[in-house]
């Protein structure tokens, strides 16, 4: 191989690594000089295979980048419907300085290990506004808790708090049965659940949290929105906090 097309062979990797596409004159070889081409380069990460991971680690900050900007399009289109939506309970001082958002579903597993985060924050700090936003994705049992959950808060909304940790934080599935033994705990019979699930608001609530997800690029649960950023995932107390802090001090999750 000549010395210009190593040259040429190293600019390649070089733009693999960077993610973008090969230069015209790199591609413009005949077919022993692309064969030799290819050798090199396979040679070449073959004797230093941590350079996959380079790249790996680039593509993933690029996907990330590409996220977080549709996400905050997304954001910036949606305000009301995210953060004041009518299908909500907001938990928390409801003039609070900063709001999180928390997309939910009943047997989410991590939704489950993330509700004590939700009550930590909450009892640390008393200007925060905690919306939770109903995202059944997990199969017909979390629509059917759903159904009921949001025909409970309907009927009993400052009660809602209180539902909500008794069926996220129980061991049992929810499902429909288990979210009716719930609202009985709570004082709300099965008779007034049945006449308000008759309501399909519900229906709407459900569309409304399906379409703001897709939006945001939401998809598991736990995801939160704070300010200006989506958050995927159940990244914890001390994640989140700072993300709050950072809203008070700058007006970004990101000072």
């Amino acid at each position: 191989m000549t010395l210009k097309m190593k040259m040429a062979a190293a600019g390649a990797l070089i733009a693999i690594a960077a993610g973008v596409a090969l230069p015209q004159s790199a591609a413009a070889l005949d077919a022993k000089q692309k064969e030799e081409f290819g050798a090199f380069i396979k040679e070449y990460l073959l004797a230093n295979p941590e350079i996959m991971l380079e790249v790996q680690e680039a593509l993933s900050t690029k996907q990330r980048a590409k996220q977080q900007e549709a996400a905050q399009a997304a954001i910036a289109n949606n305000k009301e419907a995210i953060f004041n939506s009518s299908y909500d309970v907001a938990l928390g001082n409801p003039e609070g300085d900063v709001t999180i958002v928390e997309f939910f579903d009943y047997n989410c597993g991590y939704c489950k290990r993330a509700l004590s985060d939700m009550d930590e924050i909450l009892a640390k700090d008393k200007n925060v506004r905690f919306v939770l936003k109903e995202l059944p994705i997990l199969g017909p049992d979390s629509l059917a808790a759903h159904k009921v959950s949001a025909a409970f808060r309907a009927i009993a909304p400052e009660k809602y708090g209180d539902f909500h940790r008794a069926l996220l934080g129980g061991e049992e599935r929810a499902t429909e049965e288990t979210a009716i033994a719930v609202a009985a705990k709570l004082g709300v019979t099965e008779e007034q659940l049945r006449e308000k699930m008759e309501d399909a608001s519900y229906d709407a609530a459900v569309r409304e949290a399906y379409t703001l997800a897709n939006d945001l690029g939401i998809t598991g649960t736990p995801s939160y929105v704070v300010g200006n950023e989506a958050v995927f995932g159940a990244v914890g107390v001390t994640e989140i906090a700072t993300k709050v802090s950072n809203m008070r001090e700058c007006g970004k999750t990101i000072c």
